[in-house]
C-alpha cells in the first residue's frame, strides 16, 4: 500500500533523504523513527505530494504521488507535525470543510462528524473555535479530521505529541482496530519509543537521511542487544543530542535558496 524505492531528496549539496527503500503492506502499522533532523518529515512530505523527490519512485494507495497527486491525496489522511486547523472555524466547521473537500457523501457527513468528534471527546465543544482550544484539543481534532473520509492510508507525523497517556492509548487502540479490521495502512513518526514498541508491526530507523535499521520491534532489540526499543534506538543512532528539527529545516532552506529555490521549495525535516 506504501512503496518507496531509492527515494532521494536533495537541497543543493545537502541530501536530506538518501536513497531509502521500504514497503508497507495493507493493514500494517509502520513506525518511521529517527532523531531530530534525520529526514522523517521530508519523507512524509514526498509521500503526501507536498514535496517533489529528487529521484526514486513512490506509490501510495496504488497511485504515484508525483504523476497522480490528486488521486494519491484522496487515498490518504494525514496528521501533520505542524498545526493545520483553520483557527477561525469551529471544530464542527473544520470537520465539515474536510468532508466537503474529500467528497464524503452529503447524507453521511453529519453522522461521521459526530462519530469522530465523540471519539476524540470533542463533541461537546463542536461549536468552539479552534483558536480557543488547547494544544492537546487541537491535536485530537486533527486526528478526527484525518479519519473522517475513511482513508486507505493514514500518515501520522508525531500525532500524540502533547497528549496525556490515557488519550494516547485510546487513539492508538482505535487506529490499531482500523488497521487490523479494515486493512487501513498506517505510517507514523514518534519520539515515544514505548508507543512505537507497542503499536508498530515493523519499524525503520532513519538517521542522516538513510535507513540504518529495519524490522519488527523484537528484531531491532535483538540487533542492538537491548531490552527495550528506546535502548535499541539510542544504541543505533548514538548518544549526542541533536539540533531541533526546525534548525534542520532552516539549513535546508538555506541550501535551497543558494541553489536557486525551485525544487527546494517546501522545506523539510
Amino acid at each position: 500500500m506504501i512503496d518507496a524505492k531509492d527515494l532521494t531528496k536533495r537541497f543543493g549539496n545537502f541530501c536530506a533523504v538518501d536513497s531509502i527503500s521500504f514497503h508497507v503492506p495493507a493493514g500494517k502499522i509502520f513506525g518511521f523513527l529517527g532523531p531530530n533532523g534525520a529526514g522523517k518529515t521530508t519523507t512524509i512530505k514526498m509521500l503526501t505530494t507536498t514535496l517533489r523527490p529528487t529521484s526514486g519512485t513512490l506509490s501510495v494507495g496504488g497511485f504515484d504521488p508525483v504523476r497522480e497527486p490528486m488521486e494519491a491525496r484522496r487515498s490518504f489522511g494525514i496528521v501533520f507535525q505542524d498545526p493545520s486547523l483553520d483557527s477561525e472555524l469551529t471544530a464542527y466547521e473544520n470537520m465539515m470543510l474536510h468532508a466537503v473537500l474529500y467528497d464524503v457523501p452529503k447524507s453521511e457527513r453529519a453522522d461521521r462528524i459526530e462519530h469522530f468528534l465523540r471519539f476524540v471527546e470533542l463533541w461537546e465543544r463542536k461549536d468552539g473555535y479552534a483558536k480557543t482550544f488547547s494544544g492537546g484539543m487541537k491535536r485530537r481534532l486533527e486526528i478526527a479530521r484525518a479519519l473522517l473520509h475513511t482513508p486507505k492510508v493514514l500518515f501520522l507525523d508525531e500525532p500524540t505529541l502533547g497528549l496525556d497517556p490515557q488519550t494516547r492509548n485510546h487513539i492508538w487502540g482505535y487506529i490499531q482496530g482500523l488497521a487490523h479490521n479494515q486493512k487501513m495502512t498506517v505510517l507514523f513518526t514518534t519520539h515515544y519509543m514505548d508507543e512505537a514498541e507497542r503499536t508498530a508491526d515493523e519499524i525503520a530507523i532513519v538517521d542522516h537521511g538513510k535507513i540504518i535499521a529495519y524490522g519488527t520491534p523484537d528484531t531491532l532489540k535483538n540487533q542492538a542487544q537491548s531490552t527495550s526499543l528506546e535502548e535499541a534506538f539510542i544504541r543505533l543512532t548514538g548518544q549526542p543530542i541533536r539540533d531541533e528539527e526546525a534548525s534542520a529545516t532552516d539549513r535546508m532552506r538555506h541550501f535551497a535558496k543558494a541553489w536557486g529555490g525551485g525544487s527546494g521549495r517546501g522545506g523539510g525535516r
